[in-house]
């Protein structure tokens, strides 16, 4: 039976986006920028792939000339340019199951007085903080205060998010996830694409943010999972997918908390698919390069773990393509590592394709919108 995997690379952007300086990212290149400060970054599978002609095309050189300077890659390769107003991992991952956004979500500085009072009174608490600012700087500024209020800590980004943040010897994680919970529903009506559980643990100067996240999502509109679904294909979520989507055409989902466990649980999980198994799609979100990496600004961090990813893929990769798999890797958004500030940043993504033991490596030309992973989904489905 057919089986298709998805890996989203959290922030593996490879080029500023057409209209990146609306965002303040003109010149933005994730894994460019990674390249020039780590020169010994050694990622032989993924450039073999063909992650460094999607690089080339991203930036302009045309197909021919890549070719001729790079020689053929192992998957066919492509870049993507995301149509919808945004730069967050909701917008992306919905536009990639083939749901780009007309209007963006909402963001904001500091949330209003009055909306703040409503979270309060639906959460039963008071919040201390309530501006934007890193996670982990934010912990500097008020985790002493949160220790002596009990208060949990509101913040936001330049991304549609609701951060709530608390010690988890303070406030256990299942009243943090009520909290989050009671806040969702007013983060609907006013259009905030996530309220984020950010527990951390530690003392006075040593606070550590734990990997027990949850991110509560705005439900999403129709997307391919859903269609998946109605046909009878399995829909399998791994890492945060079930979160991002709000559970919305997802079957079974396994969360992970590291890329290591994500990794582990792709192999485990396509390993046990056998020919008399249902279709299925297994998606993937590996989030370590956004979340410690990326917006960390550790450059050699996130090098690193891109080394480790190109190990595993080295191996997996082999014996994951047969006549019936489509593996697709992709990103969401950039999250520069050199960039100013912490924040995501608007970026085209990389498309690496294989379908069949003999995949080859075409080029998949610049496409418009991330939904085009969501079409070749659709297209091996026969739907």
């Amino acid at each position: 039976m057919k089986r298709a995997l998805v890996i989203v690379l959290d922030s593996l952007g490879i080029g500023h986006a057409p209209d990146a300086a609306d965002f303040g990212d003109d010149g933005s290149h994730t894994v460019g920028h990674i390249r020039q400060r780590v020169p010994e970054l050694a990622i032989p599978t993924l450039d073999r792939c063909g992650l460094r002609h999607a690089e080339a095309l991203a930036a302009g050189t045309g197909a021919s000339e890549i070719s001729d300077r790079l020689g053929p890659a192992t998957l066919s390769w492509g870049c993507m340019t995301e149509v919808s107003p945004g730069k967050d991992t909701t917008t992306g991952h919905w536009e990639i199951a083939g749901a780009p956004l007309a209007e963006a979500f909402a963001t904001y500085e500091s949330f209003p007085p009055d909306l703040v009072a409503e979270l309060e009174s639906a959460a039963g608490t008071a919040f201390i903080g309530n501006y934007a600012q890193s996670g982990t700087t934010i912990l500097k500024e008020l985790g002493e205060q949160h220790l002596t209020t009990g208060h949990p800590i509101l913040y936001t980004s330049s991304d549609s998010v609701l951060q709530i943040a608390a010690h988890e010897e303070v406030i256990p994680l299942p009243s943090l996830y009520e909290i989050c919970t009671a806040c969702r529903g007013i983060a609907d009506r006013e259009r905030i694409g996530r309220v984020i559980a950010r527990p951390f643990i530690g003392t006075a100067g040593k606070f550590e943010r734990t990997a027990n996240r949850k991110d509560f999502s705005l439900q999403p509109p129709e997307t391919v999972l859903n269609q998946l679904q109605r046909a009878g294909i399995s829909t399998v979520g791994i890492g945060k997918i079930a979160d991002i989507f709000a559970n919305s055409g997802i079957g079974e989902s396994y969360p992970t908390k590291s890329n290591q466990a994500g990794m582990e649980m792709i192999e485990q999980l396509w390993q046990q698919h056998t020919g008399h198994d249902a279709p299925a799609l297994y998606f993937a979100n590996l989030v370590d390069f956004d979340m410690l990496y990326g917006h960390r600004r550790d450059v050699l961090g996130y090098a690193r773990c891109l080394e480790e990813f190109d190990q595993w893929l080295g191996c997996f990769l082999p014996t994951a393509l047969d006549g019936e798999s489509l593996v697709i890797i992709t990103a969401d958004h950039g999250n520069d590592p050199t960039w100013r500030g912490t924040d995501h940043t608007r970026e085209k993504v990389p498309l690496l394709v294989g379908e069949g033991p003999e995949s080859h490596g075409a080029c998949l030309g610049d496409r418009i919108g991330f939904q085009d992973v969501a079409a070749r989904l659709l297209r091996f489905f026969e739907i």
